[in-house]
């Protein structure tokens, strides 16, 4: 069911979210892709929530929030964990490591030298064709 909800292109919301998280607005990608999440009625809704969380975790570590970071990278794994790789031309698998990535160097550095994040790790998302 997922798999087949999977298919297409992304919402025009969820478009310009994901525009607006690959420019790291954050703040703005967040407000989008929630209304785009909101209006979607299929489980695929579900990559929308997913890549919500992923931006508000870069957000939070934009705002030195180590805790609110952390806690967001790991909420974003129960939504993008049981995507496949690909849902709705998005690139679920890439999105996965480069947060994976940015999390673990978010715990290398710790509450105190979080200032030193190096936001070159906010990769942006990569759309094709599903």
């Amino acid at each position: 069911m997922l798999t087949a909800d999977c298919k297409g292109k992304p919402s025009t919301l969820a478009l310009k979210g994901i525009e607006l998280f690959n420019r790291q607005e954050f703040f703005e990608a967040h407000e989008e892709l929630e209304h785009a999440w909101n209006e979607e009625p299929g489980p695929a809704r579900e990559l929308y929530r997913g890549i919500l969380q992923v931006a508000v975790a870069y957000l939070q570590v934009t705002r030195q929030n180590y805790n609110g970071a952390l806690k967001m990278f790991l909420r974003m794994r129960q939504w993008l964990d049981p995507l496949p790789d690909k849902c709705r031309g998005v690139d679920v698998a890439q999105l996965r490591a480069d947060a994976l990535a940015a999390r673990a160097e978010l715990e290398r550095l710790g509450p105190e030298r979080i200032g030193e994040f190096d936001r070159g790790l906010f990769k942006p998302l990569v759309i094709g064709d599903s």
